[in-house]
């Protein structure tokens, strides 16, 4: 029986930032690597890699992933959601900024604020938390409010909505991971039906897509590919998988707003993109929006 907190302890908030650094840093390694590697078959690349690492993690660990526990049919959708976002977001990229992609993505933890505790009723938010979801989603899109200027095209908003639904995905992911079988279900067996259905999906879309595959990458790129995968795909994403399972979603899901501030951070700091007051009135939104989130009761 998995024991459930009704807050985030030092250790989950740990993780937790830990987790959305590397994502934010993630960002900058797939915005210089897409250069080189085509964006599916990039995704493709990482999430085989991501399925043989969690694959030989479960053999040392001795963690089973093929035990009849009533998982499969949403394991299934979970990775069919999974899949579906991350192709999304790489399909909108093409046709919108990473700007305003990024704040469409984040609209996540509003469904799963709104949908959660309608399935699972310890996950309600209260007023004053839903105050600060408002304040920190208002705050990561005013860091992003350069991206809106000038009249948007059909291409656009074409990428606009992609956006929109590669978050509304991440979101109904997080539902079904905590309102199903998969809730008391190994953080390695939900994330194995996440990384491997996307395995399979990611390349087959990228010949749909006509893109063209090769391994003749410079060394570079095959580093950015190897620290997203055995970082990104593998553990940071089992560390969210577990946490999920112990830790009430609609909280952890307030913090993955600090993500794409990292993301602007290390664009400063890394790519020299100019550091503006949009970007340190973000961080302290966020920071107050994540205050109250996770605010205790009375």
């Amino acid at each position: 029986m998995v024991q459930r907190k009704e807050h985030l302890d030092t250790f989950a908030v740990s993780t937790l930032l830990a987790c959305c650094l590397f994502w934010g840093f993630q960002q900058v390694l797939i915005k210089t690597t897409v250069v080189e590697v085509p964006p599916l078959w990039q995704a493709a690349l990482r999430f085989a890699g991501a399925t043989v690492l969690l694959a030989l993690w479960c053999a040392v660990r001795r963690v089973p992933l093929f035990t009849r526990d009533g998982t499969l049919r949403a394991g299934l959708l979970a990775g069919l959601l999974f899949a579906g976002e991350f192709s999304c977001i790489y399909l909108g990229l093409r046709d919108t900024t990473a700007s305003r992609l990024t704040v469409f993505l984040y609209t996540s933890p509003f469904v799963v604020a709104v949908l959660l505790p309608r399935f699972v009723r310890s996950e309600r938010l209260r007023a004053v938390q839903w105050a600060g979801l408002v304040i920190a989603f208002l705050a990561v899109a005013a860091a992003f409010s350069e991206g809106f200027t000038g009249a948007a095209t059909p291409r656009q908003l074409r990428g606009d909505a992609l956006a929109l639904a590669s978050g509304v995905l991440w979101g109904l992911t997080t539902l079904v991971i905590r309102a199903s079988a998969l809730a008391t279900a190994s953080a390695e067996k939900t994330l194995m039906y996440q990384v491997a259905v996307t395995a399979v999906v990611a390349p087959l879309l990228s010949l749909g897509l006509g893109e063209s595959w090769s391994l003749d990458y410079p060394a570079w790129a095959w580093g950015s590919i190897a620290l997203q995968t055995a970082v990104g795909a593998f553990a940071s994403y089992l560390a969210w998988m577990w946490l999920l399972r112990h830790y009430p979603a609609t909280l952890m899901s307030s913090f993955t707003f600090l993500t794409p501030v990292f993301a602007l951070v290390f664009g400063v700091a890394l790519l020299g993109e100019p550091l503006t007051l949009q970007l340190v009135l973000a961080l302290a939104g966020v920071a107050a929006g994540i205050v109250l989130v996770n605010r205790k009761r009375p």
